[in-house]
This record gives structure tokens, C-alpha cells and sequence, in this order.
């Protein structure tokens, strides 16, 4: 009998109580959609798995790790699912780590990030819409992404173009390292004579970014700039990975895989 297992794959946070609400959410969605499949989890963040080890003693493997594990203990059909949301640098490290396995494995498959296809972008805006407050009039919600120097941050000014396209004109998408940032958005806001903004993270947990660089009291965080240019400010953290229609996404990727041979 082939013997299967079933290995998430996420950046990682240290933040336990969100990963509970997010990345460990989408783990048991997937588990369920996989009830034949061993569980297993991996991090890509190596900065995170470090600082876990020495602060819990909690020992999380990194793909490469994990997948030596599963093919020593004779494993032979894998699915694998990233819980990255765009195709960027932590997702071709996961490739590039999966690909030394493609042999080993009867079946080695991998599902796609959260924004991938063109039907991601829209079912993504839709959920993401729908899951934080209605809004009054001069009032408008910001998502903050993470942003890269990866092209995949092209990702981001796309999905605000489809917020925009599908109807949620006051619905903006930010990054706090990559294009558009903050900068480029406040502009905008004032010229449309938004009072208050609704602050989210557009990131799978409500971890670090969320937490100081978005919601945080010092001088440089986004809540902080916006309040000293007269808007009103409330803040949502909860991250992506917490809304359930996000979480079935990433189950139907992955029952979608892709065989790691065919990717390039």
C-alpha cells in the first residue's frame, strides 16, 4: 500500500496565538480535505524556526528537512502546499528545495500560492472584502502587503486594480517593502476625502508587520503616519489565513498539485 503524507508549507511566524488562528487553521482544513494523508509542517523562514527553537524548544524543519524525513521513512506519494501568498522569493526556495526530491517520491506534488491565476485575484478580493467592516461614507480600508524587489510584486498593485475593477473603489493595497507603498497612497486618500481608514493586514498571519509596522504606537508605523495626516484609524489585525474562504482556497490548490517534474 502506497504510504502518503501531507506537508504545509508557510514563511512561519512566532506569534503562537496567530499561527494558531491562521497558518494552523489552513493546516487542519487541509488535513480534512487529506484525511488519508500523514500531516506534516515545514517553515521556509529560517530567522523564525531559529528563534523557535531557542525561545519554545520547538523544532520545525525546513522543507528540505522535511522531505528527507518523509523519504527515509518510506513515504511514497507527497502533496505539498505552500501557504506563501505570491510567487515570489520564499516559493522559489521551495521549489528549487522540492525539486532535489522529484525522484524520490512515487508522487511529489506542490499547490500554488494564494494569487496565482486570475480567478485567485478575484475570488481573494471578494473574501477579503467581504470579511472586514461595511463601510459609511468617506471611509476606506487599507491592506497592508508585505512587498518584494521579487517581480511577483507585481502582485500587489494588481490586486489593487481588481479591488477596483470588481467594484470596491475604496478598497487600496499598500506594501511595506515593495511598490505601491504607503507613500504613493496617502496622496490618493486625501484627494478622495476619506475621514477614517481601516488598517488590515494583507499578509496570511497578523504577526510582526501587522503588529509594529502597521498597528504599532511608534512615530514610523502606517497607523501612526496616517493619524499625524488627519485621518482616523482603526485597525484590524486579523490575518488572511483566519477567513475561511482563503483557507479553502488553499485546500483546492493543493488538490490541484502540480507534479514537482513537470515544474522547470
Amino acid at each position: 500500500m502506497s504510504k502518503k503524507a501531507l506537508l504545509v508549507i508557510s514563511f512561519g511566524t512566532s506569534y503562537l496565538e496567530t499561527r494558531e488562528k491562521t497558518i494552523g487553521a489552513i493546516e487542519e482544513d487541509l488535513q480534512r480535505g487529506f484525511p488519508d494523508h500523514d500531516f506534516y509542517r515545514a517553515f521556509t523562514s529560517r530567522m523564525i524556526i531559529k528563534k523557535l527553537r531557542e525561545r519554545d524548544g520547538e523544532i520545525v524543519d525546513i522543507p528540505h528537512e522535511a522531505l528527507e524525513k518523509l523519504r527515509d521513512a518510506g513515504y511514497t506519494e507527497v502533496v505539498c502546499q505552500t501557504t506563501h501568498v505570491i510567487n515570489g522569493y520564499e516559493y522559489d526556495l521551495t521549489i528549487s528545495e522540492l525539486k532535489k526530491f522529484e525522484d524520490d517520491f512515487e508522487v511529489l506534488t506542490i499547490g500554488a500560492p494564494l494569487l496565482t491565476t486570475i480567478d485567485d485575484y478575484n475570488r481573494v478580493a471578494k473574501i477579503a472584502a467581504d470579511e472586514l467592516p461595511q463601510l459609511k461614507r468617506g471611509e476606506a480600508i487599507l491592506y497592508m502587503g508585505h512587498g518584494s524587489d521579487h517581480h511577483a510584486n507585481a502582485t500587489y498593485p494588481a490586486m489593487d486594480y481588481t479591488f477596483k475593477f470588481l467594484g470596491y473603489k475604496e478598497i487600496y493595497m499598500g506594501t511595506v517593502e515593495g511598490f505601491p507603498s504607503l507613500d504613493h497612497i496617502i496622496p490618493e486618500l486625501k484627494e478622495k476625502g476619506y475621514k477614517k481608514i481601516y488598517l488590515a493586514p494583507f499578509m496570511i498571519v497578523a504577526g510582526d508587520h501587522a503588529i509594529n509596522d502597521m498597528a504599532g504606537e511608534d512615530e514610523d508605523s502606517w497607523k501612526s503616519i496616517l493619524e499625524a495626516e488627519g485621518f482616523e484609524v482603526e485597525c484590524v489585525l486579523r490575518g488572511l489565513g483566519q477567513f475561511r474562504g482563503i483557507q479553502d482556497m488553499f485546500l483546492e490548490h493543493a488538490q490541484n498539485g502540480t507534479s514537482v517534474r513537470e515544474l522547470l
